[in-house]
């Protein structure tokens, strides 16, 4: 995907999603991991450029972020109509496994921090992991001190497991990852890494 074409989606999409949205205050806290990848891939870019793969996949999942923000996880109009609960925010938790296991693979690969697969896949999971148990415990610290938007940024939906069930997701999300798209990741690592960087 072209950079300009990545960019003017992450541009509607966040444009979109900041009008009128559930609350700004949930809005900023849902939309601000997305932001901040923005600004590391834009500083990044030219020194460490990653696979179109990892790109898209950090724009997907950046539009989840962004569509978040705009209900609340708890509130995403489709979802709502598939069962019980919203599992919007699931889908958001799998993501959250699932994109940062590709990301962090390529970092370990690129830079040689691990040559083993098996060791890189092990490794990779438990990254991803230990990521889902920090945003949680973000998650708690934010709803601690601002009582008002608690609910609708942790998505409990009166589900007292809702923790462990998204840390859950990411865990499936991480593997579904590394089994689904590590040939594909392979051949463009290879393809990037024989080609002189800028």
């Amino acid at each position: 995907m072209q950079r300009n074409l990545w960019l003017f989606i992450f541009s509607a999409v966040l444009l979109w999603s900041a009008i009128y949205p559930h609350s700004y205050l949930i809005w900023t806290l849902e939309v601000s991991p997305a932001l901040f990848a923005l600004l590391i891939l834009a500083v990044s870019r030219r020194r460490f450029p990653l696979t179109p793969l990892v790109y898209q996949l950090i724009l997907v999942h950046a539009v989840i972020l962004m569509i978040g923000g705009h209900y609340t996880y708890a509130e995403v109009p489709l979802f709502e109509q598939l069962s019980e609960r919203n599992n919007f925010d699931k889908l958001a938790h799998f993501g959250q496994g699932f994109v940062p296991a590709l990301v962090t693979r390529e970092i370990l690969l690129r830079l040689k921090v691990i040559t083993s697969q098996r060791w890189c896949a092990f490794i990779v999971v438990s990254i991803c992991l230990a990521i889902s148990a920090f945003y949680e415990l973000i998650e708690w610290q934010l709803a601690v001190l601002s009582e008002e938007a608690a609910e609708d940024f942790l998505s409990l939906q009166g589900y007292v497991w809702d923790t462990q069930a998204d840390m859950a997701c990411a865990l499936v999300g991480a593997i579904c990852g590394l089994l689904w798209l590590s040939r594909l990741h392979d051949l463009q690592l290879r393809k990037l890494m024989n080609r002189p960087l800028n």
